[in-house]
Parts: C-alpha cells; sequence; structure tokens
C-alpha cells in the first residue's frame, strides 16, 4: 500500500514536494486536486485542505511541503543523497533552512502580489516586481561564485526555492529573460530543463473517488 499524495500540478510548495519524492525514489498514489473544488476525501480530514498534503501507509498525516520532503529523506535508502541534499552539519543545516524560510515568509508575498497584480491596485506591477527582485539579486550574488546556492552541490535550498523563482519569471518571461539575472537563469535552467522535471511536471485529470490509483513519479511522460 502507497502513501497518498494530494497536489496540484503548478503549486510550487507542491512541485517542491514532487521533486524531493521523484529525486529520492519513493512512489506514491498521486490525487490531484482542483482548488475551486476540492475531494471530499481531503476535506474529510478536517483542519486545512490546502496542497500538498501527504497521507502515509499508517494513516499520517503530513500537511506541509516540508513535512513531506523531510518524510521523503527519512524513508529513503539512498544515503548518499540524503548527506547531499540535507547535510547533517548544523551549520548547513541552518543555512538551508535560513533560505527556505526567506522564500517562503517574503519572497512568496511579493511573488503573489506580482503574479496578480491587479488584485492589489496599491501598487503597480512594476513596483511588485522590484521588491521581488530584492530577492533575486540575492540569489544571484551566490550563485555567481557556485553552481548552487551553498555550494557545486545541490542541496534542499535549491530544490525549496527554485519553483518559486520559475513562477516569478513566467509572469513577465520577456523581462526576465533580458533582466540582468543571468546566473538565476541559468541555475533555474539546470532545473525546469531536467527529464525530471518534466516527470514531476505530469499532467494529470482532476482525481475522482473510486478511480484507479495513478502513481507518482511516473514511469515515463505522459502529455
Amino acid at each position: 500500500m502507497a502513501a497518498v499524495l494530494y497536489s496540484f500540478r503548478r503549486c510550487p510548495y507542491a512541485i517542491r514536494a514532487r521533486y524531493v519524492l521523484a529525486l529520492v525514489g519513493l512512489r506514491v498514489v498521486v490525487r490531484e486536486v482542483v482548488l475551486k473544488s476540492k475531494p471530499e476525501a481531503l476535506l474529510r480530514l478536517g483542519g486545512r485542505s490546502s496542497v500538498p498534503q501527504l497521507i502515509d501507509c499508517d494513516g499520517q498525516r503530513y500537511p506541509e511541503s516540508l513535512d513531506i520532503i523531510f518524510w521523503a529523506l527519512k524513508h529513503s535508502s539512498n544515503d548518499k543523497l540524503k548527506e547531499a541534499l540535507w547535510c547533517p552539519k548544523s551549520v548547513r543545516q541552518n543555512k538551508i533552512m535560513a533560505w527556505i524560510h526567506y522564500n517562503d515568509r517574503f519572497f512568496k508575498h511579493w511573488l503573489d502580489r506580482y503574479k496578480y497584480a491587479d488584485r492589489y491596485p496599491e501598487q503597480t506591477e512594476v513596483y511588485y516586481r522590484q521588491q521581488g527582485e530584492r530577492f533575486l539579486r540575492r540569489l544571484e550574488k551566490r550563485l555567481a561564485h557556485s553552481r548552487y546556492l551553498l555550494a557545486d552541490e545541490m542541496s534542499l535550498a535549491d530544490v525549496c526555492l527554485f519553483p518559486f523563482a520559475r513562477q516569478f519569471a513566467a509572469v513577465n518571461g520577456q523581462w526576465f529573460e533580458s533582466s540582468e539575472y543571468f546566473y538565476v537563469r541559468s541555475w533555474l535552467s539546470s532545473f525546469v530543463g531536467s527529464d525530471l522535471f518534466q516527470r514531476v511536471m505530469t499532467k494529470w485529470s482532476a482525481w475522482e473517488e473510486g478511480q484507479e490509483p495513478v502513481y507518482f513519479p511516473p514511469e515515463k511522460v505522459e502529455g
């Protein structure tokens, strides 16, 4: 029996959770959620009904993307990969979490306003983009010295941040491609241009009660 992952394909939190699951090779049953019409099975769990959420084989609930990521690392048998992503040295872990927390608490705030500027008429789209660029400049400065944020090897910081940078870049792709953020573009391309990312972004129909299980990661990309 596999764990069940409630997901939404384009959600950056869900993307980073699926990316780690695929990276460490853990297979789950994926249930694609339509946010405007959430399934009763998700609502019956009670509490927050956002995605992603994972229910393991024992019925334990993991309601946040980071909860799912650490569950995946715990259950992965690939010790070398786990150490590379989440080195046991406390200093490195502190740096990883500092990047993730800044992304989730501050960059996401401006990203939402930049992406949906019409919903926040207090300021212009350009203003919101400029606030988000403060984070891009921090990324650019780091990536000018190494392939990834903390070293030349990928860590959880990179995995957890790139889906949000991708969403920011997509608001105005022409602007982003001509912007000063050369190293950010290269770093982002290394993720979104990979075969693994194509598997992570497989398209599914909305899940319905009683349907045959759909497994993630898929053996091959469809659609």
